[in-house]
C-alpha cells in the first residue's frame, strides 16, 4: 500500500534533539526552523476552571460566551495590526487526524462524527481564529479533518485543541496517534483515499461514496471553499479513473465482506455456510455483508432492524438467501439463537454489554459452542467486556487485518499501478492551485491600468470639448485606449499564466507576479490577507 509522506512536529515536552514524527518522516531541529524545540509547533495549555461562584448557569454560560467572543475578537484584530508576520506563509492546505493505520479503534469511536454532525462540526472549525475552510471525513475507518489555514502553525494548533475538546482525549494521548500533512502531502493523501488506495481493503469502493458524501455536505455547510471543493473534486475524478483504468477493484472487497470472510475462517470449516446468521442493522454494511453472506453459499439470515422496509428491499434485490426480519424489540432473543452475530448500527452505545450475553444459551454444537460477534462499527456496538464472557468471541474492524494481509504482494502492484494515475490529477490539482496565485495581481493591474486610462481620456475630452465629438467619435476614443491597454497588458499577463498548459515553472511566474507588484506597487498579498482577517473579524462580531 502507498504510504503519504508525512512532516514532523515537534511538541511539548520533548527534548532539543529529539520530535514527535509522522508517517515516518523527520525534519531536523534548528533554531530557525518553526518546529524547532523551544518552538514547539503545537503549544497546548490546559487551565483548570476556577471556583468562583457566578450568579446562575444561563449567566455564566453568557459571560463565557461573551468573553470567548472578545477574545477571538481582540486576537484578529491584533492580526489585523500586524499582517506583516504573515506574509511569507501561503494559505495552507492540512489533514489531521487518524486512521485504521495509525489509531485503535478505541480511541477512533472517541473522535468519530456522525454523518448528521459533520455541518455543525465543519461550521465550528470555520469560526477558528485562523481557519478559512474546512471538512470533515469520518469513517468506520479514520477521521480526517481538511483544512485551508491563513497560518498552517497557528490553525494547527487550533484543530487540534478543537479535537480534544470535542472528544475528552487530552492532547497528550491524542498526539500519539494523530498524522498530519501539509499542501501536496494532503493531497496525494485524500487521492489515496479516494482511490482506495488507503483503506485497510485495497479499492474498496464504500470510500469514495464517502467522499463524494463530504462535497455534498460541504455545499450545504458552506465550510468549503474554492481549495477543498476543488481538491474534493479532483480526488473523486482520480478515485473513477483508477477504479476504471486498473484492475484494482478486481476482486477487492468492502469491510463488510472482509468481515464475513473473518468470521468464516473462525467457523469450523465444515459447518462454516450452516452457522446460524445474524445480522444488526440494515444500512449500507449490513447489506454488503447479507450481500457477501449469500456469496459464499450462505441460505438464510436473520435481520434485525429498526424497520422492515429497508429490510424487505433487500429481501427483493437478494434472491439467493432467506431473509427473516425481526424488529429491534427481538434482538437479544435473536442473538440467543444465532452462532454469528454482526453488527453494523450508527448507535454511539454498545447494544451489547457483558451482562447482556453472559445470559445467553451457548452457540450450537456444530461450531463448538463458541459464539461470534463481529463488530464492524464505529463507535463500536459491542462492549470490549463481551470478550470476557465464557464461549463468546469478539471481534472488531481492527481484527480484519487479518484477511487483507493474505492478498498483500497482490496490493502493492495494484497500488504501483494507481500511483501513476494520482500523479497525473494530482498535477493537475497543483497547476489550478498555483494559478490563484496570480490571480490578484492579474486583477489589480488591469483595474490599475483600466484606472489611468480612464483618468486619461478624461483629460482628453474635457480638451477637446463636449460639443465637438459626436457619440460615434467617443466611443472609437474610448475603443482605442481600451486596445492600447489591452495590447500592452498582453504581455505581462501571459508571464502570469502557470496552469501547467506551457513549460512555465511555478518559480518563474511567481518571480514575473512578485516584478510586476514592485513595478507598480500593488501589494496584493498584503491586501489579500488583511482582506481575509478582516472577513474573519466581522464573521465573529456577526
Amino acid at each position: 500500500m502507498a504510504a503519504a509522506r508525512g512532516l514532523a512536529i515537534a511538541f511539548p515536552g520533548t527534548a532539543a534533539t529529539k520530535a514527535e514524527t509522522f508517517h515516518g518522516n523527520r525534519i531536523p531541529n534548528s533554531t530557525s526552523s518553526p518546529v524547532a524545540a523551544g518552538t514547539s509547533l503545537l503549544r497546548f495549555k490546559v487551565g483548570r476552571k476556577g471556583s468562583v461562584r457566578r450568579p446562575s448557569p444561563r449567566c455564566e454560560a453568557l459571560v463565557d460566551h461573551e468573553e470567548k467572543a472578545a477574545a477571538s475578537i481582540s486576537a484578529l484584530e491584533q492580526l489585523k495590526l500586524s499582517t506583516d508576520r504573515y506574509m511569507k506563509e501561503r494559505s495552507s492546505i492540512a489533514v489531521i487526524g487518524l486512521s485504521v493505520h495509525t489509531a485503535p479503534v478505541e480511541m477512533r469511536e472517541k473522535l468519530a462524527i456522525p454523518e448528521a454532525q459533520w455541518s455543525h462540526a465543519v461550521g465550528e472549525l470555520c469560526k477558528l481564529n485562523h481557519i478559512e475552510e474546512a471538512a470533515v471525513l469520518s469513517t468506520c475507518n479514520r477521521m480526517e479533518i481538511y483544512v485551508v489555514a491563513l497560518s498552517w502553525h497557528r490553525g494547527i494548533r487550533e484543530v487540534t485543541e478543537w479535537m480534544s475538546k470535542t472528544s475528552g482525549i487530552p492532547v497528550s494521548e491524542l498526539r500519539e496517534h494523530l498524522f498530519l500533512l501539509h499542501d501536496s502531502d494532503a493531497s496525494r493523501h485524500l487521492f489515496e483515499v479516494s482511490a482506495g488506495l488507503d483503506s485497510l481493503v485495497l479499492g474498496e469502493g464504500q470510500i469514495l461514496a464517502q467522499v463524494k458524501q463530504v462535497v455534498r455536505v460541504g455545499q450545504v455547510s458552506g465550510g468549503l471553499g474554492k481549495n477543498i471543493d476543488r481538491m474534493f473534486k479532483d480526488a473523486i475524478t482520480a478515485g473513477k479513473r483508477v477504479r476504471c483504468e486498473t484492475n484494482i477493484a478486481s476482486g477487492a472487497v468492502s469491510v463488510s465482506s472482509a468481515a464475513v470472510e473473518l468470521a468464516l475462517m473462525k467457523l469450523p470449516k465444515p459447518h462454516g455456510q450452516s452457522a446460524r446468521m445474524l445480522v444488526v442493522g440494515a444500512g449500507k454494511m449490513g447489506k454488503l455483508a447479507i450481500k457477501h453472506l449469500a456469496a459464499k453459499g450462505c441460505k438464510k439470515a436473520v435481520v434485525v432492524n429498526r424497520s422492515a422496509e429497508r429490510v424487505e428491499a433487500i429481501r427483493e434485490e437478494l434472491n439467493d438467501i432467506e431473509i427473516i426480519y425481526r424488529p429491534f424489540s427481538e434482538m437479544h432473543s435473536s442473538v440467543a439463537e444465532a452462532d454469528v452475530v454482526f453488527t453494523s448500527t450508527a448507535s454511539d452505545v454498545p447494544l451489547f454489554l457483558k451482562e447482556d450475553v453472559e445470559v445467553l444459551p451457548p452457540a450450537s454444537e456444530d461450531v463448538g459452542g463458541i459464539r461470534l460477534f463481529v463488530d464492524i462499527s464505529v463507535p463500536r456496538n459491542v462492549g470490549s467486556c463481551v470478550s470476557n464472557v465464557k464461549n463468546t468471541r469478539v471481534y472488531n474492524v481492527d481484527d480484519l487485518k487479518e484477511v487483507v494481509e493474505a492478498n498483500k504482494e497482490d496490493r502493492l502492484r495494484k497500488a504501483m499501478e494507481a500511483q501513476t494515475i494520482i500523479t497525473q490529477e494530482l498535477k493537475r490539482f497543483e497547476a489550478w492551485r498555483d494559478s490563484l496565485e496570480t490571480v490578484p495581481t492579474i486583477k489589480k493591474l488591469r483595474t490599475y491600468a483600466d484606472r489611468i486610462r480612464s483618468l486619461e481620456l478624461d483629460k482628453c475630452l474635457q480638451k477637446v470639448g463636449e460639443d465637438a465629438l459626436t457619440k460615434k467619435m467617443r466611443k472609437a476614443i474610448d475603443d482605442l485606449s481600451t486596445g492600447i491597454v489591452n495590447k500592452l497588458l498582453h504581455g505581462p499577463l501571459q508571464h502570469l499564466r502557470c496552469d501547467g498548459s506551457d513549460s512555465r515553472t511555478l518559480d518563474e511566474t511567481l518571480e514575473n507576479m512578485h516584478a510586476l507588484n514592485r513595478m507598480f506597487s500593488l501589494d496584493t498579498e498584503k491586501t489579500i490577507l488583511e482582506q481575509k482577517i478582516k472577513a474573519k473579524v466581522e464573521k465573529i462580531q456577526a
